[in-house]
């Protein structure tokens, strides 16, 4: 039985920020809806929760931090973004808590976006694939970040100041990429190639993993085809859609 169609994401907003717990998340899931939406005028940003410094076995950790911050940059400007921030927590023990959501809470305060968007929260990528702590705890913090960035007394050790910070509850819905349980997508066509770039500006990263015969552009087909026939398109890119108001 083929799975079922998906919807078409709501497209009606102007600022959106990504927030994941990696350098190269975004690559292997989304970058090329991010350079769809950066065609279409709308305003994204990046928030990386760390810099991905134990990614790389045979690179010091400090390195790598800045190995890793450069190629993401590099990448994000491929598919059109240009803010780029690193929250600086530290990679591979992430965990679910006060600590990270105040973090993703005081993100989401100063971008102050329609929409977020973060990776997949669940325990799998579907089947017995299992999914990476990091971006479980991540995802997961996420949800709760976007509606304590709403709260003006959830951490309001954050609000006024010298920044004048203030609390922010316009997040209309949070987007999960790469979801075994995703019920809309976005056509992705014709960035598709633009996605495929910008995973590779991730070299670095790639040759670490020591994976022979790496083939960027066949692994993201493998994954954008799927959703592609889903939505009646060549690509595509899919998402699970949580609504952040009440009764929706």
């Amino acid at each position: 039985m083929d799975p079922a169609p998906l919807d078409h994401l709501d497209e009606t907003w102007e600022r959106a920020l990504c927030v994941v717990a990696h350098p190269d998340d975004m690559e292997f899931g989304a970058a090329a809806a991010v350079a769809r939406w950066t065609d279409q005028g709308k305003t994204v940003g990046y928030c990386m929760v760390t810099s991905g410094e134990a990614g790389i076995d045979g690179l010091e950790p400090e390195k790598c931090r800045r190995v890793r911050e450069a190629e993401q940059v590099e990448s994000a400007r491929v598919v059109g973004v240009d803010h780029v921030d690193f929250l600086g927590l530290p990679d591979g023990v992430l965990e679910y808590g006060v600590p990270l959501r105040a973090a993703v809470a005081r993100a989401v305060r100063v971008f102050r976006p329609d929409v977020v968007v973060t990776g997949n929260l669940r325990d799998t990528w579907g089947g017995r694939n299992l999914n990476q702590a990091d971006h479980i705890a991540t995802g997961r913090a996420v949800l709760d970040a976007v509606r304590d960035a709403g709260n003006r007394w959830v951490f309001a050790d954050q609000l006024g100041g010298p920044d004048g910070l203030e609390k922010w509850g316009g997040v209309r819905e949070v987007w999960a990429f790469g979801s075994p349980e995703a019920t809309h997508g976005v056509d992705t066509t014709a960035t598709f190639d633009r996605g495929v770039a910008s995973l590779e500006a991730h070299a670095a990263y790639i040759e670490g993993l020591g994976w022979e015969h790496f083939d960027a552009r066949e692994m993201l087909e493998g994954f954008a085809r799927p959703v592609g026939h889903r939505l009646g398109v060549t690509f595509g890119a899919a998402f699970e859609v949580f609504a952040m108001g009440w009764g929706e």
